[in-house]
C-alpha cells in the first residue's frame, strides 16, 4: 500500500435517467475518462416508454406522494404515477457515462467507483489465438454498450434495467500466459515477466495470475454486477473464470467534499497519487506511443494483488502507535512532520529528544517516489471484505491494483524496499498477486486488443 494518492470520485451537474436500451448515444453525450465528475443535478430525462409502468417511476412518484399513499391506500399513489408521464431524472450518480473508445482504456485514470469486480479468465482446452480474438470482439462490444447504459446485444439479464451508466468502466489486459496458449510468443512484452519473490508473500497461486484479465468499476453495485454477469457469459466455451474478486469504496456524495479516501485500516490511503495534470503523468502510467512492442501503445501495466489486513492486531496497538507505522495522522493524513495532508514530508525533522518525527521505517516514509529513485505508479484499489474465517478473524484489506509504464520502474523496486523493513509488514499479508499487459484504448470500430491479436 504505497505512499500515493487514489481520489474519489465527485458526483456530476445535470443529470437525467437514461433507461438501458438498445439506443446509441454519441460520443459527445459521455464524459472522457479524464474529465472531472460534476455536482449533482437534474434535466431533461429520457428512456421510459409513454404509457409503460416502470419501477423507477412508481418509486419516483412514491416519495412525493408518500404521505398521500399512506393516508388513501395504494391507490392514491398510482393515480399520482398515471399523471406523471414524463420520466423522472436520474440521480447524478446514475447519469455519469464513460467513453469506451478512446487513447486509453477507461477505468485507469477515472477517481474510484464505489463498486468494483476483478476477474480472470484463462483459455479453454483447445482454445487458442482465433477463439481469444472472437472473445475479445464480443467483450469489447459488450463493454461499450453496457458503459453507455445501454443494455447487452443478446441475453441481458435486466439487473440494471432501471440504472444509468453511473461511471461504468471495464478494463481488459492479458497475461504472461495468455501468449503462450495464442502462439503469440515473440509479442510478449519484457515488462511482463513474472515479478520477483517476495518474503512477505503467501500467495495462493490459485487466485494469481490468469490468461486474460478484466477490472470492473461502477458506481452503482447492481450495474458492476451487471457488467461482470455480462462478460463472465459472454467468455462462453472460449475461456473459464480463474478467479473472481468483490471490492468497494467510499461512494460519491458521502463527505461532505471530495477527499482521499480511507482503507479498513481507518488510514487515509495515499496523498502522492501522479495527477494526470502533471507534466510527466503520461510518461511515468502509459507506454509511449513508440513504445516496444508497438500494440502496447498508450497502454499501461497493472499489477493486482489481494493485500489482507489483520484488522484485530491492527485495532489493538494505539492510535499513536498506528500513526507511526504509518507515518501520517489517522484524522487527517498530515504528515506527523507537521501541516495538513498534502504538505510537503519533513523526513529530517527530530524531535525534542532527538528522534525523528517520521520513523525510519514508517511506510509513508519508506514508499515515496524520491525514497526509490523516483519509482511512481498510479493506485487505484478497492476494500474487500470475505466474511469471517474460523475464528472469527476478518478476511478483509485491500484489492491492490496499480497502474505502470513499466513494473520494473514502478511497483517492483517499491515493493522491494517495503519488503526489507516497512513498519506496516506485520499487519499485512500478500495473498494473490498477478501482472497484466492493457493494451491501449480501441479506436471507433475496433476492440481492445486488435493490434495484437490481427498485427
Amino acid at each position: 500500500m504505497a505512499e500515493q494518492s487514489t481520489p474519489e470520485a465527485t458526483p456530476p451537474k445535470n443529470g437525467t435517467l437514461k433507461a438501458r436500451s438498445a439506443k446509441k448515444r454519441s460520443p459527445r453525450e459521455a464524459v472522457s475518462e479524464r474529465e472531472p465528475q460534476k455536482d449533482a443535478g437534474s434535466g431533461d430525462a429520457s428512456g421510459d416508454t409513454k404509457g409503460t409502468w416502470s419501477r423507477r417511476r412508481l418509486l419516483g412518484t412514491a416519495g412525493a406522494t408518500g404521505l398521500v399513499l399512506g393516508a388513501s391506500g395504494a391507490a392514491a399513489g398510482y393515480a399520482a404515477a398515471s399523471s406523471a408521464d414524463r420520466p423522472t431524472p436520474l440521480t447524478a450518480v446514475g447519469a455519469d457515462e464513460v467513453m469506451f473508445h478512446g487513447k486509453h482504456q477507461p477505468g485507469i485514470t477515472r477517481p474510484l467507483q464505489a463498486r468494483g469486480h476483478l476477474v480472470a479468465f484463462d483459455l479453454a482446452v483447445g482454445a487458442g489465438r482465433k477463439e481469444a480474438t472472437a472473445l475479445l470482439r464480443r467483450w469489447s462490444e459488450t463493454a461499450r454498450r453496457l458503459m453507455a447504459g445501454e443494455a447487452s446485444a443478446s441475453g441481458d439479464t435486466d439487473v440494471a434495467r432501471d440504472a444509468g451508466p453511473s461511471s461504468l468502466t471495464v478494463t481488459f489486459g492479458f497475461g504472461h500466459s495468455f501468449f503462450t496458449r495464442t502462439g503469440l510468443e515473440k509479442q510478449r512484452p519484457e515488462a511482463l515477466d513474472p515479478l520477483p519473490d517476495f518474503s512477505s508473500d503467501r500467495l495462493d497461486k490459485s487466485r494469481s495470475n490468469g490468461d486474460l484479465w478484466v477490472q470492473i468499476g461502477a458506481n452503482d453495485a447492481l450495474v458492476a454486477f451487471h457488467a461482470l454477469r455480462a462478460v463472465q457469459k459472454e467468455a462462453g466455451g472460449a475461456a473459464r473464470v480463474r478467479w473472481q474478486m468483490n471490492g468497494f469504496n467510499r461512494s460519491p456524495g458521502a463527505t461532505a467534499a471530495p477527499m482521499t479516501a480511507r482503507n479498513l485500516m481507518g488510514q487515509i490511503d495515499g496523498t502522492r497519487n501522479p495527477k494526470p495534470a502533471e507534466p510527466d503523468f503520461d510518461e511515468r502510467i502509459f507506454v509511449p506511443a513508440s513504445g516496444d512492442p508497438a500494440w502496447m501503445a498508450n497502454g499501461s501495466y497493472a499489477v493486482v494483488r489481494r493485500i489482507r489486513m489483520l484488522l484485530d492486531d491492527w485495532e489493538k496497538i494505539p492510535v499513536k502507535a498506528q500513526e507511526d507505522v504509518i507515518g501520517r495522522r489517522k484524522s487527517d493524513g498530515s504528515p506527523l512532520s507537521g501541516g495538513t495532508e498534502t504538505t510537503a514530508m519533513d523526513l529530517e525533522k527530530a524531535d525534542s529528544r532527538g528522534s525523528l518525527v517520521v520513523p525510519i521505517n514508517a511506510h509513508a516514509r519508506i514508499a515515496r517516489p524520491d525514497q526509490n529513485g523516483g519509482a511512481a505508479m498510479l493506485r487505484r484499489p478497492f476494500s474487500f471484505h470475505d466474511g469471517f474465517d474460523a475464528d472469527g478473524v476478518p478476511d478483509a484489506g485491500l484489492l491492490f491494483v496499480c497502474w505502470q509504464a513499466d513494473p520494473l520502474r514502478g511497483f517492483v523496486p517499491v515493493q522491494r524496499k517495503l519488503d526489507r523493513g516497512d513498519a506496516l509488514s506485520p499487519f499485512i499479508r500478500h495473498e494473490s498477486s498477478g501482472l497484466f499487459a492493457a493494451p491501449g484504448g480501441a479506436a471507433e470500430g475496433e476492440y481492445v486488443g486488435q493490434r495484437l491479436l490481427e498485427g
